[in-house]
């Protein structure tokens, strides 16, 4: 029976263990998914013009004080259902996925995006607000239409009708930096649109390579192209083309921002600078001031993005400097000011050694200064005086234990008897006359008759 109870308390333990190891085990965190409010409510925009969508994400990797964040962008990928176009599986823009082309400022049109990592260096350039740490976000992104204009791997414009391919609202990590967890495709359709969108209809085919549309300067397709173009009753085909590639060469000449962690701008660290609105895949020089340090050459990212980090002397000059970064291709130069400051810890350890070498230069023993040196003189005079006090005290007590015991002086020796005179007799009536009247009587009873 005792066996029969221990096993049955080694089975009930054994099933508390399990159990408790299948309520601790973590959730696995849920895909990263984007909703897309338009027109009607629904992942809708209009094919009439230009439409407003609020866009939300929930289930997104949040990296506190991580580096990027997120880009929201309107475009095509050439693989919605596979994943392919995806950055971190080798995807490159221009090829396997396009979107509507914007500046990264955060006063631009509204087609491009960035959502910041909470607490990123880049998180004041965000002009879509930042990654919550639940993973959740939300922003606004502007669509103009049912056709854009961009420009494919190699520079060349390209028009994408979203009537003809599927189009919808790309998610990728921001600044170059591929994420996985956060790269997503959400399709949106157009309300009113002629066609359907699909990834295998008329003009799909060929709007992913980008060839035979981009040269006949009208919209993707194969041949067919002149019959979707004015599918929408309007012979849209044509105007279309002129006034996207006017979109293109403004966001072309737009300025490249520049921006510098400040907190790394100390003589002896390293600088961290990133570039935005550079032209994708050119190769850009940073310099500071007139050469003094120089990195490069760097090669811009898809987005025509750039991170650099620039070490800086120890010996740099404290004060005002200009970084500067020019691009090879574009000739575009953004310049920021900053100001470079030494480390606490160098000042700390400079004035040290300074202290030192003082001392020592002083020439005085030990490398103390004079007001130590005298200072320390006076605590030595002051205590030789309290020594030799103590010491006379000591002395003064002794003496006076010695006088208290020392036995009374002895009276001084008579002088021997002489002639001429002898105290003798002048003395022995005194003593005769203190002890013979008491002894007296005592000798003449002694002394027989």
């Amino acid at each position: 029976m005792r066996s029969t109870g221990r096993f049955a308390a080694l089975l009930t333990a054994g099933a508390l263990a399990l159990g408790s190891l299948v309520v601790l085990a973590p959730t696995a965190q849920a895909a990263a998914q984007v909703s897309v409010s338009g027109v009607d409510g629904q992942a809708q925009a209009s094919a009439q013009g230009p439409t407003t969508l609020q866009v939300s994400g929930h289930g997104f990797q949040s990296v506190p004080r991580g580096y990027g964040g997120l880009y929201v962008l309107f475009g095509w990928v050439s693989d919605p259902s596979g994943g392919s176009w995806q950055p971190s599986r080798g995807g490159v823009t221009g090829t396997d996925y396009r979107y509507v082309p914007d500046t990264q400022d955060a006063a631009n049109a509204g087609h491009f995006r960035f959502v910041a990592f909470p607490g990123s260096d880049t998180e004041a350039e965000a002009n879509g607000g930042t990654i919550a740490a639940d993973g959740t976000w939300s922003t606004t992104l502007a669509v103009p239409g049912p056709r854009f204009s961009t420009t494919d791997r190699d520079g060349t414009p390209v028009e994408v009708d979203c009537t003809q391919v599927q189009c919808g609202v790309i998610t990728i990590g921001a600044h170059g930096v591929a994420n996985a967890s956060n790269e997503t495709f959400t399709p949106v359709s157009f309300a009113g649109a002629s066609t359907t969108p699909s990834g295998t209809g008329l003009g799909a085919a060929p709007a992913p390579e980008g060839t035979s549309s981009a040269e006949s300067g009208s919209v993707p397709s194969d041949g067919s192209g002149a019959s979707a173009g004015s599918g929408a009753g309007s012979g849209a085909g044509s105007p279309s083309a002129p006034a996207g590639s006017e979109e293109a060469g403004d966001v072309e000449a737009a300025p490249a921002t520049l921006g510098v962690d400040r907190t790394t701008a100390v003589a002896g660290h390293v600088l961290a600078f990133t570039v935005q609105g550079m032209t994708p895949g050119e190769q850009v020089v940073a310099t500071l001031d007139d050469g003094v340090v120089a990195v490069g050459p760097l090669t811009a990212g898809n987005h025509g993005e750039v991170a650099g980090l620039m070490e800086l002397p120890s010996t740099l000059r404290v004060g005002t400097h200009v970084l500067t970064v020019t691009g090879a291709s574009s000739g575009q130069k953004p310049q920021v000011e900053l100001i470079v400051r030494l480390d606490p810890a160098d000042v700390a350890a400079a004035e040290a050694a300074a202290a030192a070498q003082a001392s020592v230069g002083s020439g005085l023993p030990g490398g103390y200064t004079p007001a130590e040196i005298a200072v320390g003189a006076a605590a030595l005079l002051l205590l030789a005086v309290v020594a030799a006090s103590a010491a006379t005290a000591v002395r003064r007590r002794r003496a006076d234990r010695r006088s208290r015991r020392a036995p009374p002086a002895a009276p001084p020796a008579a002088p021997p008897a002489g002639p001429a005179s002898d105290p003798a007799p002048a003395t022995a009536p005194e003593h005769a006359s203190q002890h013979a009247p008491e002894h007296a009587p005592e000798h003449a009873a002694e002394v027989p008759a």
